[in-house]
């Protein structure tokens, strides 16, 4: 009883009180539960957030705080985080926010609070964002849209073409070992034929799950941006599904990224089986579909479920990988004993930079082995573990 008690004025108090009720040390959900608190509460300046650097640690406090406390009080402590954070009148005064220097941090911090955004403030926020949109864009799209096409335009190439997919100049220069001569004239013969197939079947499907709770919130940003950019390629279909303990299809807003931002919730739970089934229904040509799951791999349940939905996905012949991170430091924090568990089922497990998402992407469209290329490239960060024999089919 004592032992409940000091626990509870631990909670009350905060860590100040730590040492004066030591009998009673936290852990776990209430471990959690405090730091969050504290976070926002502690007189500490060290621990206060702030909107330079430290707004990822914002964003995903925003998240935390939804998972540890009903809505109600969410609602009541970011209202006290607007003005402890210093963002009040970053989003009261219009004049603030279009004085800031925008990045990416700062959008994933305004999409964050997108609800609480006054009416006055909304479209200098958009604005503010489609600034940072546009320059990412402006800085991948080239490397990324070129990197799309050399590699559908090999998957593509075929050497049992129709008649009518024939490319003769480079099936003339395939044979000429092979020519004869008749006459006075020197005649290839076309032992080997180069040609392409249709559009309809070189068409490559790229699903992008994006986990959008607090703690992915700068991945969520570039993740829209690029897949954005990768739907403006004609040879691929791009579906962008971001989820939480919910999920929303947003891929019919991709040809506007600033829209497709605005219409993810970034906060809450995670739900991966939730998303994995989704994708499911999405495949249809498997040989054809790339699936990236965009995670830190902390299912919000029991992971099995998930686990089998990913099981399912890569024995149907999609080509699958979990990306930790999609961010400027390329180092996550995810759940190692997840990412072993995919590794063991054949799907990579690691963090990219947006500047190297273009070259992951062209090797999954290449059909090159996405293991082996991430290992070249020094980005595997999960090995199997024999947790995989508890998967069920």
């Amino acid at each position: 009883m004592t032992q409940e008690r000091d626990r509870r004025w631990r909670m009350v108090l905060g860590e100040a009180a730590a040492d004066e009720l030591d009998s009673a040390p936290l852990s776990g959900h209430d471990l959690g539960m405090d730091r969050a608190l504290g976070a926002l509460y502690d007189d500490d300046p060290q621990k206060k957030g702030g909107l330079g650097g430290s707004s990822p640690s914002v964003a995903r406090w925003l998240g935390d705080i939804r998972s540890y406390f009903t809505t109600t009080v969410v609602q009541v402590l970011q209202q006290d985080a607007l003005e402890r954070l210093g963002l009040e009148r970053l989003l009261l005064e219009p004049e603030m926010l279009a004085a800031t220097v925008p990045d990416v941090n700062l959008v994933a911090t305004l999409l964050t609070l997108a609800k609480v955004i006054p009416k006055k403030t909304r479209e200098t926020a958009r604005a503010v964002v489609k600034q940072v949109v546009d320059d990412v864009e402006r800085r991948l799209r080239g490397t990324l849209v070129q990197g799309l096409r050399r590699a559908t335009r090999r998957a593509a190439r075929t050497h049992r073409p129709r008649a009518k997919e024939i490319d003769w100049d480079r099936t003339i220069r395939a044979n000429l070992t092979r020519a004869v001569v008749v006459g006075d004239r020197v005649l290839p013969v076309p032992a080997r034929l180069v040609g392409w197939r249709s559009r309809a079947a070189s068409l490559h499907d790229v699903i992008l799950l994006v986990d959008q709770s607090g703690s992915m919130a700068t991945s969520v940003v570039y993740a829209g941006i690029l897949g954005a950019v990768m739907a403006s390629v004609r040879a691929v279909r791009v579906h962008f599904v971001a989820f939480d303990t919910n999920l929303v299809d947003l891929s019919t807003h991709l040809h506007d990224p600033v829209e497709l931002l605005f219409g993810t919730q970034l906060g809450g739970g995670t739900d991966i089986r939730q998303a994995l089934a989704y994708a499911r229904t999405l495949i249809r040509r498997p040989e054809k579909t790339v699936v990236v799951l965009i995670s830190d791999l902390f299912e919000g349940g029991d992971p099995h479920p998930m686990l089998a939905e990913a099981k399912a996905i890569a024995t149907s012949g999609a080509t699958m990988v979990a990306l930790l991170a999609l961010a400027d430091s390329g180092r996550p924090a995810y759940d190692q004993l997840n990412g072993s568990a995919l590794a063991a089922l054949g799907i990579p497990s690691f963090a990219v930079t947006p500047e190297r998402f273009p070259e992951l992407m062209a090797a999954a469209l290449e059909g090159r082995d996405l293991t082996t290329w991430a290992t070249s490239q020094g980005l595997i960060t999960t090995r199997e573990n024999s947790v995989i024999d508890e998967i069920p089919d």
